[in-house]
């Protein structure tokens, strides 16, 4: 009944108003930093921590550290085995979450805001986040399927391409590196712990809540999860990024379909040309089947089902993207192709018309991308993680609405220059 009772609040939550959200932000006695949206709509209670503990804190030979620290919270914690815990979990209707990409790692809870429920899921977190206990014999059991997973990506043209182009464009950087066979079996549980020590830190955690408390129960709820968390944290940033040298790589593999990766570290989250890339993006690669990638090479030609360009900022220069996949035979007109409809729009940047659509699109479907608290929640964390401006959600429909074409074009222009672009294709002739 329970699980019956938290799966209808859940669904209710995209009934949540999310116009003027707002957000109240301090620092808890443990030092963590604190974001916070009250709203009294359903009973349900999120909580995400997010500390800088992704791929790029991890020591050298040991990719894949971060990803197995985070995984292996909640398989041991306290006084608690893996199947107390997911008990535990089930008997309160509660739900953790979580993940591990370059610049961070996250834990979530889901919760009825119920006081006895919510106590109890709290504790629980608490325990899971400055108790673990990394047992050896999960740590071998994740490390075989995680070595499994590697080997198994090796054989698929598309995990071939997308390792060997992130290691193109962060040459010797951290966000370049990837987990190997080698590097996972290196990892010990001395490692866990250690890295658990370092980088889960309160002066580190940013904590994010949303949901039926109050301010002052926040404040406590921060500081009851970070008060026992490890002394270590603190700012940590990567080391700089290094821009590559253009180049092409080809990657032999017998597919029959060639997998095709350009670009180069591009923003960090932070850049005051996020909004004019995000706006000139939709209308390159991002809109779909109105953008001009996919007119050009897809339905003008048949070069390709999809093909697509992004930028995914990060805490330094995050890549931008453009990805596609075509025939063996046809490689050399696909990429002639991108390459005109690429440096024609760093050229030029898009059209009034382009321009209007893309921010149509962009402000008439945000609403859509935070109607949960769930979703919500991901932005909290976003806001708080890379320090953006409080009014974050409430500016972005007027950011994007004052882009101008020339913004997009001088965005461009800085961010994509075509000396620094790798170009990596797996299966081609």
């Amino acid at each position: 009944m329970r699980t019956l009772i938290f799966l209808l609040l859940s669904f209710l939550t995209s009934t949540l108003a999310l116009a003027g959200v707002k957000i109240e932000h301090w620092i808890a006695p443990s030092g963590a930093k604190v974001y916070f949206v009250e709203t009294r709509v359903v009973p349900i209670l999120d909580v995400q921590l997010d500390f800088a503990a992704g791929g790029a804190f991890v020591p050298a030979g040991k990719s894949g550290l971060a990803g197995l620290t985070q995984g292996l919270l909640e398989t041991g914690a306290g006084d608690l085995d893996e199947e107390h815990i997911a008990g535990r979990l089930v008997d309160i209707g509660a739900r953790l979450g979580g993940g591990a990409d370059s610049d961070r790692a996250s834990v979530s809870l889901r919760t009825l805001s119920d006081k006895s429920q919510r106590e109890a899921a709290l504790d629980l977190l608490r325990t899971v986040l400055s108790a673990p206990t990394f047992p050896q014999s999960v740590l071998e059991r994740e490390r075989g399927r995680t070595i499994a997973s590697i080997r198994e990506a090796e054989t698929r043209p598309d995990a071939i391409a997308a390792k060997r182009f992130a290691a193109a464009i962060y040459p010797g950087h951290p966000y370049g590196v990837s987990p190997t066979v080698e590097s996972v079996g290196a990892i010990t549980r001395e490692d866990l712990v250690a890295f658990h020590r370092q980088h889960y830190g309160a002066k580190g955690a940013v904590v994010s809540i949303i949901g039926d408390v109050s301010r002052a129960e926040a404040e406590a709820i921060a500081q009851r999860l970070t008060e026992a968390l490890p002394a270590g944290g603190g700012d940590l940033v990567p080391p700089a990024v290094t821009l590559p040298v253009r180049e092409t790589i080809k990657i032999a593999h017998p597919a029959a379909q060639s997998h095709i990766h350009i670009g180069l570290p591009a923003i960090r989250r932070s850049d005051p040309d996020y909004f004019p890339l995000l706006v000139g993006n939709y209308t390159l690669g991002g809109g779909g089947f109105v953008s001009r990638l996919m007119k050009e090479v897809r339905e003008k030609r048949g070069y390709a089902y999809s093909v697509y360009s992004y930028f995914a900022p990060r805490k330094l220069e995050g890549p931008f993207e453009i990805g596609l996949q075509t025939k063996r035979e046809q490689v050399p007109e696909a990429l002639k192709v991108v390459d005109e409809v690429l440096t024609e729009y760093v050229a030029k940047g898009p059209t009034a018309k382009e321009l209007a659509a893309a921010k149509k699109n962009l402000v008439d479907g945000f609403a859509l991308r935070m109607d949960s608290n769930a979703k919500l929640l991901g932005y909290l964390s976003t806001i708080g993680f890379y320090e953006l401006p409080l009014t974050y959600l409430d500016d972005f429909p007027a950011k994007v609405k004052a882009v101008t074409a020339q913004q997009v074009k001088a965005a461009f222009a800085r961010h994509v220059k075509a000396e620094n672009l790798v170009t990596v294709i797996v299966a081609t002739d």
